[in-house]
């Protein structure tokens, strides 16, 4: 069952609205006494349906859900459509660089409005397992920088995180500091990967994964690093990743 409603989160974008998603098994209703770990991922108009999807092809998130019968809510929001506003929601910090300008960086205010706000009101409304270990996050590209950076700084909230194609080169110097400052606990998983043909699409991209893989393990992570055969940037490529980084996080 998918279900979507709006949501408004002020700090960012004052009263306009977006839309927020929700996949619930239909196991629940038939057992409404279950409860289910959660995935938090980003870009929700992407996930889920082609007839949402900015460009006409989705993760097809639901299609894997159902035909899988994974035990597992998916929660997910939309992003900001305005001008450069995704990119400043999903960027942990400011930057600056010829293919994007200058970007202020409003990833803390986002994860604040998801951990605090938007986490509280599913775990009172649906049948979740509200704990660390059952609680997850995910995105790509930008969403999988954030989707890092959610992992590293809350910690505490999300025990797992799955990180396509992560926009780490945006500021590599940056990306590695906060994976080393951060207070990640041993037990922590991620999944990191990127495509085989989107490796030349920005300079340095390989040199920054294998330095984040490297920060990452220093830091005792559960990891899972890979670059995928034939892989490129798009919504079609993720979706083959599902059913991998779901196996790798455990959900």
């Amino acid at each position: 069952m998918l279900k979507k409603w709006n949501v408004t989160i002020p700090e960012l974008s004052g009263d306009t609205p977006r839309k927020a998603y929700i996949y619930l098994p239909d196991s629940w209703e038939e057992n409404t006494e279950m409860r289910y770990p959660v995935l938090y991922m980003f870009d929700s108009h992407n996930i889920f349906l082609d007839e949402d999807a900015t460009f006409g092809k989705s993760w097809g998130m639901k299609k894997f859900l159902d035909e899988t019968e994974k035990e597992l809510i998916v929660v997910a929001v939309e992003c900001n459509h305005q001008g450069n506003r995704r990119l400043c929601e999903y960027a942990p910090f400011s930057y600056r660089n010829k293919e994007h300008g200058h970007i202020q960086g409003t990833a803390p205010i986002l994860m604040d409005w998801l951990v605090n706000k938007l986490k509280p009101y599913i775990d009172v409304n649906y049948p979740t397992l509200p704990d660390r270990e059952h609680t997850a996050i995910a995105g790509s590209s930008m969403g999988g920088l954030i989707a890092l950076y959610g992992s590293l700084t809350y910690n505490h909230v999300f025990q797992r995180a799955a990180c396509l194609s992560p926009s780490l080169w945006v500021c590599p110097r940056k990306v590695l500091a906060m994976i080393a400052g951060s207070a990640m606990a041993p037990d922590s998983t991620i999944y990191l990967d990127y495509g085989e043909h989107e490796l030349c699409n920005h300079r340095g991209n390989l040199r920054i994964l294998r330095r984040t893989a490297g920060a990452l393990l220093k830091k005792e992570a559960n990891l899972t690093f890979r670059i995928i055969p034939n892989g490129n940037h798009s919504e079609a490529s993720w979706e083959k990743q599902i059913p991998v980084f779901m196996e790798c996080l455990g959900l």
